[in-house]
C-alpha cells in the first residue's frame, strides 16, 4: 500500500509516538495540536490509519500505536535523531537549527544511508538535545525524567534532555549552560514571583517557569 510509506503517515505515527501513544490512547485534540491540523481532518486520517492497522482508534477517545505502527514510528524517530546528530556533529550546524532540517531529511534517506550515518557516528545513543535514539531493531529505553520546576531547593539535577522545537529557547539554554549532561543545583524557588534560582557551573541564574519549560532531568548521583 503506497500510503504506508508516505510522509503524512510517518508524520502521524511519529506524532502519536511523541505523545505517548506507544503505551496509552492519545486524544485527537493532542494529535491535531502537535501536527497543527484541524481536528476533523485528523479524525479522518486516524480512521484510515486504523484501517491499515497502523493504530488502534476509538472514536471520541483517541489513538494508540499497534506493534506495526510502533516499529514504523521508531524507524522515523531513529532517522530524525541520527540526522540531527549528523548535522550538528559532522556539518557543524547549531543545535537550534537541526530539528527543522531533520524534519525534511528524515523522509528522504534510505535504510542504507541511515545505517551508514549510524556507523559513521559510532552507533550513538542520544541526539544533540539528549533524546534517546532507538536502536536499529526499534528498541527504546524508557527514562523517568522530570521538568526542572518539579525538583526541590537544594537538589542537584542532571539535565538529560531538552525540548528541541524552539530555536530561541535552545540558543538561550546554551548560553545559560542548561544543556544535556550539565549538573545544576536548584537553589531556591519563589512561587509568588515565579522565579527559580539555579546554580549552573558556579554561576547563579534566575528564570521563571516559562523559561525552564522543556528542560528535563533527574536527581544527580554523587560522583564516585
Amino acid at each position: 500500500m503506497p500510503e504506508e510509506l508516505s510522509k503524512a503517515v510517518q508524520d502521524y505515527l511519529k506524532a502519536i509516538h511523541h505523545l505517548g501513544g506507544a503505551d496509552q490512547l492519545v486524544s485527537t485534540i493532542e494529535i491535531a495540536r502537535r501536527l497543527q491540523f484541524k481536528a476533523p481532518s485528523v479524525t479522518g486520517m486516524l480512521k484510515r490509519l486504523a484501517e491499515a492497522k497502523w493504530i488502534e482508534y476509538e472514536a471520541g477517545k483517541g489513538a494508540r500505536l499497534t506493534a506495526k505502527g510502533l516499529r514504523e514510528a521508531r524507524r522515523v524517530v531513529r532517522r530524525h535523531r541520527l540526522v540531527e546528530l549528523f548535522l550538528h556533529r559532522v556539518l557543524g550546524l547549531d543545535w537550534s537549527e537541526v530539528d527543522s532540517e531533520a524534519e525534511a531529511l528524515e523522509h528522504a534517506i534510505s535504510p542504507r544511508l541511515e545505517q551508514a550515518i549510524a556507523r559513521h557516528l559510532g552507533e550513538p545513543l542520544e541526539d544533540p538535545h539528549g533524546h534517546l535514539i532507538p536502536t536499529a531493531e526499534g528498541q527504546l529505553k524508557v527514562r523517568r525524567l522530570q521538568p526542572l520546576s518539579a525538583f526541590q531547593p537544594g537538589q542537584v539535577i542532571l539535565i538529560r534532555e531538552v525540548q528541541d522545537d524552539n530555536p530561541d529557547r535552545l540558543r538561550r539554554w546554551r548560553e545559560l549552560g542548561l544543556t544535556p549532561g550539565a549538573r545544576v543545583t536548584l537553589v531556591s524557588h519563589q512561587p509568588l514571583d515565579d522565579v527559580y534560582e539555579l546554580d549552573v557551573a558556579g554561576e547563579t541564574i534566575r528564570l521563571g517557569s516559562e523559561g525552564l519549560l522543556g528542560v528535563h532531568g533527574e536527581l544527580a548521583t554523587r560522583p564516585s
